[in-house]
């Protein structure tokens, strides 16, 4: 087996196929399933730091209430302790919702649940609230409370990423697979560690691979032996598509897993907002294709409008400085335009800042011509870690934070662009799409960011452009649309795949 594809050979601890013998199988799994144990402590301090959010954004929120100079009223002491206590009942209300430790939400969908849960314990706390106290400054101490309590979102996101770093985040799951499936499902969990899943096990009934790791992943026997991790493991997932529906019904049936994921053979449909249904008796998915709703076209452009404008024009101070270090680095104008594909595949004049030279097009033919080993990632990914055409100081600023985008927002307000969507790419870019990939995105909107840029922006190639692009059109949701503008802001600041 070779190396470069993830495979190395088990540790022999026996003279002949120890990973046949069920007790070697709970030995081996047995050190890492005590280590997820240990992690219990994982939902208790998500919820700690909701608690405290919550406290402080009712302290914050009274405070600004009173020093706003629309009233004078404060909250009573022994007020200010009831509705303390009922704030601190929003770690219930997270629990309820599956929020703690949430293993197995995508971050998409744990947004949605906080959300939602959030609006529902303060509406729940208002409404208490006017029936005890009539005083009206109540309603706005409340409405700040909420908006601030919204923090608990990129809060639980930063604990997530740290205890990913430290190697305490995710429960252990066993895979069955078949035919490479089993394979393909460790490595995309792998590649997911915030969906908390986290593989420990793979068994198939492949005996070439018996004995084996796949990416540091135990290929440990046939499927029959998974039942024997059933005390350390809760979850288990069966890829095999293989299997006729009786025997699959069978196998499942069999597992002594508190919680199985089935993966279908499906192809490469949506895999947000799919619900089971029950059809006669038969399970059905139904798949919501938010994007040929009307209204949530509608929803979607007047979302761009209440964002784009504010932001548009907090923006026109910093691009005026901007315009004129421009200017100052390389005469000529300070802002261009350049034809892309809009939406049904209409041209679109997008604006950008300047950050190239006034004769890039030649720069560039000239350095790709005494750089043929650049010409090959230029072709492949369209951008060049050491671009020639960039302007000093300014140009590279300005791609590294993707300031550069900012004048797009005059596009958004013109319903040209949308704030979240596929990236409007050059016609030359676009033509080495295929057509049907093409097509897809013509029925949507482009937009100033989306799942591309704040996955892989620069470092993501034509082949990861149409996956991603593939997926928030066919996944699209204002949720989505909330989650990706959070990252974007996070992926900026942190200047994350960008050169």
């Amino acid at each position: 087996m070779g190396s470069e594809i993830g495979y190395s050979l088990l540790p022999a601890t026996a003279e002949s196929y120890p990973f046949l013998d069920p007790d070697w199988v709970v030995r081996r799994a047995a050190p890492r399933s005590e280590l997820f144990r240990e992690r219990a402590f994982v939902p208790w301090l998500i919820a700690g730091v909701d608690a405290v959010v919550a406290e402080a954004s009712l302290k914050l929120a009274q405070t600004l209430w009173r020093s706003s100079g629309f009233t004078s009223a404060h909250l009573p002491m022994f007020r200010h302790s009831e509705m303390s206590g009922a704030f601190l009942l929003a770690p219930m209300a997270y629990y309820l919702a599956g929020l703690y430790p949430g293993y197995g939400l995508s971050e998409v969908e744990r947004l949605r649940r906080r959300v939602i849960a959030a609006a529902l314990i303060f509406a729940t706390i208002a409404a208490l609230e006017s029936l005890i106290d009539h005083r009206t400054w109540l309603t706005p101490v409340l409405g700040l409370t909420f908006l601030f309590s919204l923090l608990s979102a990129p809060m639980e996101a930063l604990v997530v990423t740290l205890l990913i770093r430290w190697n305490l985040w995710g429960a252990p799951v066993a895979i069955l697979g078949a035919n490479g499936a089993g394979l393909a499902v460790s490595r995309a969990l792998r590649a997911a560690p915030a969906l908390g899943l986290r593989p420990i096990a793979i068994f198939r009934s492949d005996e070439r691979l018996w004995g084996m790791e796949v990416d540091g992943v135990p290929v440990l026997g046939p499927p029959a032996m998974a039942s024997r991790l059933a005390s350390g493991v809760s979850m288990a997932v069966v890829a095999m598509p293989g299997l006729k529906r009786t025997e699959l019904a069978l196998l499942v049936e069999r597992l002594p897993f508190r919680r199985v994921i089935v993966m279908p053979e499906l192809g490469p449909l949506q895999s947000l907002w799919v619900n089971a249904r029950d059809v006669g008796g038969n399970l059905g998915l139904e798949l919501t294709r938010n994007l040929l709703i009307r209204r949530n076209y509608y929803f979607k452009r007047v979302t761009d409008y209440v964002l784009g404008g504010p932001l548009l024009l907090l923006s026109l101070p910093v691009l005026a400085v901007l315009a004129l270090w421009i200017k100052r680095v390389s005469p000529g104008p300070a802002f261009y335009a350049q034809i892309r594909e809009g939406r049904g595949g209409q041209p679109i004049r997008i604006w950008k800042l300047r950050t190239m030279r006034l004769d890039a097009e030649e720069t560039l033919d000239r350095y790709l011509a005494e750089n043929p080993d650049e010409r090959e990632h230029w072709q492949r990914f369209f951008k060049l870690k050491k671009d020639p055409r960039v302007l000093p100081g300014i140009g590279r600023l300005l791609r590294k934070t993707s300031l550069d985008e900012l004048p797009q927002l005059w596009n958004v307000l013109r319903g040209e662009l949308s704030l979240v969507g596929p990236r409007p790419f050059p016609s030359y870019h676009m033509e080495m799409f295929d057509s049907s990939f093409r097509r897809l995105r013509r029925s949507v909107m482009p937009g100033i960011t989306g799942l591309w840029q704040v996955s892989s922006r620069s470092d993501g190639d034509l082949s990861v452009q149409e996956r991603l692009d593939t997926f928030y059109i066919r996944n699209w949701s204002p949720w989505l649309d909330a989650f990706l503008l959070c990252r974007t802001a996070l992926t900026v600041f942190l200047c994350r795949g960008a050169y």
